[in-house]
């Protein structure tokens, strides 16, 4: 089904209810919401002739026109495409003509920079910032959102693109929406009085989590930053309250650490659903500790829409069960839509508790890569996902990360998995940030180096860290390097690029 079909069933229904916000600054309800989006794709199908199944690429920062845009070329029955407006110039522009985009959506400092790419010459561009951008709007609206089915394109979303060239992974329709029915059931209920804060970009994770709150006709709250600020989160969680907000772990993180300084207890929170990287078990602690109960983690991939396993709230709180501590260093279970099997490298099922890599099947699970067929075929085979990821299941089916397989380390003949020993080395008082990664040995193939952030005003030495690695983790997985920096370089996401780090030895 069409996912504009969502924004129109709750405009009828709740027309009233406040839609699009700026801050507190409610900018449309939920008829005036519909009415732009359909006047918007009358100017998509009208003035730039756009059709089912053309592409529509948006690249700009977080804004209340995002969603306007992104229903607006759903109603004509065309796909989105999501490009991350942290991007360099350069990457976007090569993302929009690998997918074939017919029409951009942009504003402000991205579009001048984009402008001159020639990859970007002679495609039509559409500026929201640009006065005339409220007239399209007006435009004559199309009556109802074209009928898709479940296997039509809806949003073609690029991966990080770590290792080479980003691949274009096709989520369609149906994807799209088991990915956010299984929200309700294994991550949050969403109720007309709640309020999605978009905080993280637009382009990821948080702009997938748009469809539950329109289904339920709730608020749309884009920070008066247009981004991610702690201090600004804490001051206007308490003013809308029910705040639901998807987070990477660096942004709980950075959210923990406000909260210590100004004494915030999470009030206004509802949910805060981390994802995108590994939570280390010591700061969820903290993060329940300081602000409540309010923590939902979810593990997905683009290749399966945030939608793999789900550890509850209830879960992540728990300080009763035996194991509640093992729990929260896992990722939870299947979530309702999937099924998640642990594989050795033949596709067999390994014995729960041994470590494999992590499959995934059900109906969020991506139809391919956009152009790719090679690529396609060596993540989808046996109508199982390959994720990458290396884990390990218990008896009560509980998944537990141990890297993507290309950063698994192998020294001696032994593997070594780098958030096993970052997971140690965080709880020592001196670390604020940390990352593990092998470098080439001649004798071992490959040896343990940490890149070491240390606490503002702690003096930390390699041997103290040494010391306490030994006390907690078989010799043989200690760090035979500590690399002290000022900071980990990271993506626009808050991911820890392991590859600049393994350049950086290189060099």
């Amino acid at each position: 089904m069409n996912p504009a079909l969502w924004l129109e069933r709750a405009a009828r229904l709740n027309p009233d209810a406040p839609a699009l916000l700026v801050g507190e600054r409610v900018v449309a309800d939920y008829a005036a919401f519909y009415d732009r989006a359909r006047g918007l794709a009358g100017a998509f199908r009208d003035v730039y002739g756009i059709r089912p199944g053309d592409h529509v690429a948006i690249a700009m920062a977080n804004r209340t026109e995002y969603l306007e845009a992104m229903y607006a070329a759903w109603t004509v029955g065309a796909a989105v495409v999501p490009v991350n407006a942290k991007l360099h110039a350069r990457e976007i522009a090569w993302i929009i003509d690998n997918a074939g985009a017919n029409l951009i959506v942009s504003a402000g400092a991205v579009l001048a920079d984009l402008r001159p790419e020639p990859d970007i010459a002679g495609r039509q561009l559409i500026d929201v910032a640009d006065d005339g951008f409220a007239a399209l709007c007006g435009n004559r609206p199309v009556a109802s959102p074209v009928r898709l089915r479940r296997d039509d394109r809806a949003w073609i979303f690029y991966s990080s693109g770590t290792t080479g060239r980003p691949k274009g992974v096709i989520q369609t329709c149906g994807n799209i929406q088991a990915m956010a029915q299984t929200y309700f059931i294994d991550v949050d209920p969403v109720t007309r009085a709640d309020a999605t804060l978009y905080a993280a970009p637009m382009s990821h994770g948080a702009g997938c989590y748009n469809f539950m709150f329109t289904m339920r006709a709730a608020r749309h709250v884009v920070p008066a930053s247009g981004g991610f600020d702690p201090a600004e989160i804490e001051a206007l969680a308490p003013k809308i309250s029910n705040v639901c907000l998807f987070a990477a772990p660096t942004m709980v993180r950075r959210m923990v650490s406000q909260a210590r300084r100004s004494g915030y207890d999470g009030e206004g929170l509802k949910t805060v659903v981390y994802g995108g990287g590994p939570m280390y078990v010591a700061d969820i602690i903290e993060a329940v500790e300081v602000m409540g109960p309010c923590f939902v983690q979810i593990y997905g991939q683009a290749e399966s829409p945030m939608c793999i396993t789900a550890l509850s709230g209830t879960l992540i709180a728990d300080r009763q069960h035996p194991r509640w501590r093992e729990r929260l260093g896992s990722v939870g279970t299947a979530q309702s839509c999937v099924e998640v099997m642990i594989a050795n490298a033949q596709g067999c099922e390994v014995p729960r508790g041994e470590i494999g890599e992590i499959l995934v099947r059900g109906a969020p699970v991506m139809a391919g890569y956009w152009r790719n067929d090679d690529a396609t075929r060596e993540a989808l085979r046996d109508g199982w996902l390959w994720t990458g990821d290396m884990g390990a299941m218990d008896e009560d089916g509980f998944v537990t990360l141990h890297d993507r397989s290309r950063d698994m380390i192998i020294s001696g003949g032994s593997n070594i998995y780098p958030r096993e020993i970052e997971e140690v080395l965080l709880v020592h008082p001196g670390v604020a940030q940390v990352s593990v990664v092998g470098q080439a040995d001649p004798e071992w193939g490959e040896t343990v180096v940490a890149f070491v952030v240390a606490e503002a005003g702690a003096a930390v030495a390699a041997t103290a860290l040494d010391a306490h690695c030994l006390a907690n983790i078989a010799r043989f997985k200690r760090p035979k390097r500590y690399v002290f920096v000022d900071d980990l370089p990271k993506n626009a996401y808050g991911k820890v690029l392991k590859t600049t780090l393994r350049g950086m030895l290189e060099d």
